[in-house]
């Protein structure tokens, strides 16, 4: 799988890319995440890459052209030219089908902002599905809307306010990752996460048996690989009633 990010801060990521789970996937080849710096893509020797508002205002506006030409560059499938005649070439836009429909099973373009959609397990389960995930950080006010024509859709990790969208690209690809295959060592880890099945997970123990007094569950010492099953289901609802009842709510089959 292949993520490309999109910012103006390309150094935020070195300790993302050198250290933990992900950096050992990409050593193994399991994933490929090139960190794309939006300033290559500048037209002007002060290579500028935002301006201000049209019709006044604070802050700055990320342009659309060096957007839009870094995507071209990095995905030029998304920009052929379809000839409905030998005289009349033409582009088909993101939304039509049937081009864009083929193109979208491989690759999806997201931009990370406050408006987007919240990012979630399922979410991150769906675009584990793509070959490559396109990630644009915004920064400051926003992007030029007319950016909005190449992008599949916005992601936000919550409904707050960050100084720009590098940690939640870190979060998006780090979660999606980790469902794509090849990138946790042991699948039964990911396939116990919290909300894999709908549910938050169990409490986890480990040695000592006995910490200041406080005893491992008896049931998960027991050998009994059925009990110890039982016990973690039952523990994984308890933990799902306390903590996010709102899952409860409507239940998702596990699959």
């Amino acid at each position: 799988m292949i993520f490309d990010i999109l910012t103006l801060f390309p150094d935020y990521f070195g300790g993302f890319l050198s250290d933990g789970v992900v950096a050992r996937a990409i050593e193994r080849g399991s994933i490929n995440i090139n960190i794309i710096n939006l300033r290559d893509f500048a037209l002007d020797r002060h290579r500028i890459t935002d301006e201000r508002p049209f019709g006044g205002g604070p802050g700055m506006v990320m342009k659309a052209e060096p957007i839009y030409l870094a995507l071209k560059k990095r995905l030029p499938e998304r920009f052929k030219r379809v000839v409905s005649s030998p005289k009349t070439p033409i582009r088909v836009p993101r939304k039509s089908a049937p081009v864009a429909r083929a193109m979208s099973a491989r690759a999806r373009v997201i931009l990370l902002s406050p408006q987007g959609q919240r990012f979630d397990h399922d979410c991150a389960r769906r675009l584990a599905s793509y070959e490559k995930i396109f990630l644009i950080c915004g920064r400051y006010e926003g992007v030029d809307e007319r950016i909005m024509d190449f992008v599949d859709e916005e992601i936000s990790l919550g409904d707050f306010v960050m100084t720009g969208g590098e940690i939640a690209a870190m979060a998006v690809a780090d979660a999606v990752s980790r469902l794509a295959g090849g990138v946790v060592k042991e699948s039964a880890s990911v396939e116990n996460d919290s909300f894999y099945s709908g549910l938050l997970d169990c409490p986890h123990y480990t040695r000592p048996r006995v910490w200041r007094r406080r005893k491992v569950p008896a049931a998960i010492l027991s050998g009994d690989h059925g009990k110890i099953k039982e016990w973690r289901r039952e523990k994984a609802f308890e933990a799902t009633r306390k903590k996010r009842p709102d899952l409860l709510k409507e239940p998702k089959k596990e699959k």
